[in-house]
Protein backbone atom coordinates (compact mmCIF):
# COMPACT_ATOMS: atom_id res chain seq x y z
CA UNK A 1 0.00 0.00 0.00
CA UNK A 2 2.77 2.23 0.67
CA UNK A 3 4.04 1.62 -2.55
CA UNK A 4 0.92 2.65 -3.99
CA UNK A 5 0.59 5.56 -2.17
CA UNK A 6 4.11 7.50 -3.28
CA UNK A 7 3.43 6.20 -6.89
CA UNK A 8 3.60 9.55 -9.16
CA UNK A 9 1.18 8.52 -11.80
CA UNK A 10 -0.06 11.13 -14.24
CA UNK A 11 -3.68 10.84 -14.54
CA UNK A 12 -5.85 11.35 -16.95
CA UNK A 13 -9.50 11.71 -15.83
CA UNK A 14 -11.28 11.51 -18.82
CA UNK A 15 -10.61 7.74 -18.53
CA UNK A 16 -12.55 7.65 -15.43
CA UNK A 17 -16.15 9.98 -15.81
CA UNK A 18 -18.02 8.19 -13.21
CA UNK A 19 -16.02 7.90 -10.49
CA UNK A 20 -14.88 9.19 -6.92
CA UNK A 21 -11.59 11.96 -7.30
CA UNK A 22 -8.76 11.34 -4.60
CA UNK A 23 -6.58 14.32 -4.90
CA UNK A 24 -3.87 13.65 -2.44
CA UNK A 25 0.13 14.16 -1.72
CA UNK A 26 2.18 11.11 -0.33
CA UNK A 27 3.82 13.64 1.82
CA UNK A 28 0.60 14.97 3.38
CA UNK A 29 0.19 13.68 6.91
CA UNK A 30 -3.59 14.46 6.37
CA UNK A 31 -3.81 12.48 3.69
CA UNK A 32 -1.29 9.38 4.94
CA UNK A 33 -4.01 9.34 7.85
CA UNK A 34 -6.77 8.99 5.28
CA UNK A 35 -4.79 7.18 2.43
CA UNK A 36 -5.74 3.41 4.13
CA UNK A 37 -8.95 4.20 4.50
CA UNK A 38 -9.35 5.10 0.73
CA UNK A 39 -6.90 2.28 -1.04
CA UNK A 40 -8.73 -0.55 0.87
CA UNK A 41 -12.42 0.84 -0.16
CA UNK A 42 -11.03 1.33 -3.92
CA UNK A 43 -9.59 -2.22 -3.37
CA UNK A 44 -12.94 -3.64 -3.12
CA UNK A 45 -15.08 -1.42 -4.96
CA UNK A 46 -12.85 0.24 -7.71
CA UNK A 47 -14.54 3.48 -7.52
CA UNK A 48 -11.91 5.85 -6.75
CA UNK A 49 -8.88 7.33 -8.66
CA UNK A 50 -6.02 7.97 -6.95
CA UNK A 51 -4.61 12.14 -7.92
CA UNK A 52 -0.86 12.28 -6.33
CA UNK A 53 -0.43 16.05 -6.72
CA UNK A 54 3.21 15.21 -5.87
CA UNK A 55 3.57 14.19 -9.74
CA UNK A 56 3.96 17.84 -11.35
CA UNK A 57 1.37 16.71 -14.48
CA UNK A 58 -1.65 16.47 -12.20
CA UNK A 59 -0.98 19.68 -11.20
CA UNK A 60 -3.41 20.73 -13.77
CA UNK A 61 -6.29 19.73 -11.80
CA UNK A 62 -5.81 21.89 -9.39
CA UNK A 63 -6.87 24.76 -11.46
CA UNK A 64 -9.90 22.72 -13.06
CA UNK A 65 -11.54 21.53 -10.08
CA UNK A 66 -10.40 24.90 -7.94
CA UNK A 67 -8.25 22.16 -5.74
CA UNK A 68 -7.62 24.65 -2.08
CA UNK A 69 -6.60 21.97 0.06
CA UNK A 70 -5.70 18.40 -0.15
CA UNK A 71 -6.96 15.60 0.71
CA UNK A 72 -9.53 16.39 -1.28
CA UNK A 73 -12.70 13.87 -2.64
CA UNK A 74 -14.70 14.58 -5.55
CA UNK A 75 -17.73 12.96 -6.86
CA UNK A 76 -19.98 14.83 -9.45
CA UNK A 77 -21.06 17.94 -7.36
CA UNK A 78 -20.24 16.16 -3.72
CA UNK A 79 -17.00 17.56 -2.70
CA UNK A 80 -15.37 16.91 0.81
CA UNK A 81 -11.44 17.96 1.98
CA UNK A 82 -10.27 16.84 5.33
CA UNK A 83 -10.32 13.64 7.13
CA UNK A 84 -13.71 13.46 8.83
CA UNK A 85 -14.39 9.23 8.36
CA UNK A 86 -17.59 9.62 8.12
CA UNK A 87 -18.31 12.11 5.29
CA UNK A 88 -15.37 10.22 3.36
CA UNK A 89 -17.65 7.59 3.68
CA UNK A 90 -20.85 9.24 2.02
CA UNK A 91 -18.67 10.17 -0.81
CA UNK A 92 -16.77 7.31 -1.69
CA UNK A 93 -20.16 5.09 -0.71
CA UNK A 94 -20.27 2.11 1.72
Amino acid sequence: MNHVEKEKTVVTLTKHPKKVLFFYRDDCPDCQAIFHQIYWHNAISHNIVLINMNQPQNRHYIQKYQLTSVPTLIHGKQRYSGTNQQRIKQIVGD
